[in-house]
Order: structure tokens, then sequence, then C-alpha cells
């Protein structure tokens, strides 16, 4: 079960890291080129923000099936944090991505909020841009492209 989890979480990254940059890459060029906020902008929102959840949800049972798990038991936290590929696929990698998808989940619930296209792409572009950031700096990319 750990391999296929792994293997799907891996090949969804792929998807997940289109379709935010897509979405950042549409908000940012849209708000500097003061376009309006159409349909196509709210759909890419949203996928986005699925896919993301998507990505979250496989990333939290691969966790709690990974045989590293128990390392925080056999090693101890000390241990584990000293030990930077551990400390990566443990602390790092979960916690930051967790994050990026809560800024996902904020940037669209407050972009539905706004009133004007400028700032509803504005909200979109900072907050997916942001997450965009956080997700390539903690990809494992020796075992993710290796």
């Amino acid at each position: 079960m750990y391999e296929t989890v792994k293997a799907l979480h891996s090949y969804w990254a792929y998807l997940v890291l289109i379709v935010l940059v897509i979405g950042a890459f549409s908000a940012i060029i849209k708000t500097i080129g003061d376009k309006e906020y159409g349909p196509k902008d709210f759909r890419k929102s949203l996928f986005t923000l699925i896919v993301s959840h998507i990505q979250l949800l496989i990333g939290l049972v691969l966790y709690f099936v990974s045989p590293r798990l128990k390392m925080f038991s056999e090693l101890g936290m000390g241990e584990v944090m000293k030990d930077s590929l551990n400390r990566l696929y443990l602390v790092e990698h979960p916690l930051i991505n967790i994050i990026a998808v809560a800024l996902i989940t904020i940037g669209y619930s407050k972009h539905k909020k706004k009133l004007t296209s400028k700032v509803k792409l504005k909200t979109i572009a900072i907050f997916y841009s942001i997450a965009l950031i956080l997700f390539l700096s903690r990809i494992p990319w020796n075992a993710w492209l290796g």
C-alpha cells in the first residue's frame, strides 16, 4: 500500500504544480494587465483548490503509512531533527505543504468576498504565488526526479 500511495502522491504533485502555476501566473498577468476577472479565473482557482486538497489527503495517508514514521519512536525528535533527510520527510515537507494548502484555501476564500476584478485577481496572485514558492521549497527533488 505504501508504494502505491507514494506513487500517487508523486504523480498527483505534477498536476498540483501545473494547475497552481497556471492559476498563480494567470492571476499575476491579469492583475498587471488590469484585466477583468471572469468565469475561467474562478474555475482555475477552484480547480487549484480541489487538486491541492486531494494532494493533502493523499499526503496525509502517505505520512501515516510510511515506514519513516517509526523514526520518531526509534530515534526521538532530537535525532530526527539532526538528520536532514528524516527532518525533510517527517517535519519540513508535511508542515510547509500543509501551510501552502492553507494559503491556497485562504486565498480562494478571500477572493470570493472581494467585489472588484483587480482585488480578486491580486488576492489569488498573492496567496497562490506564496503557496507555489512554499511547495517548490520543500519538494524532495532528488527522490522526485530520480
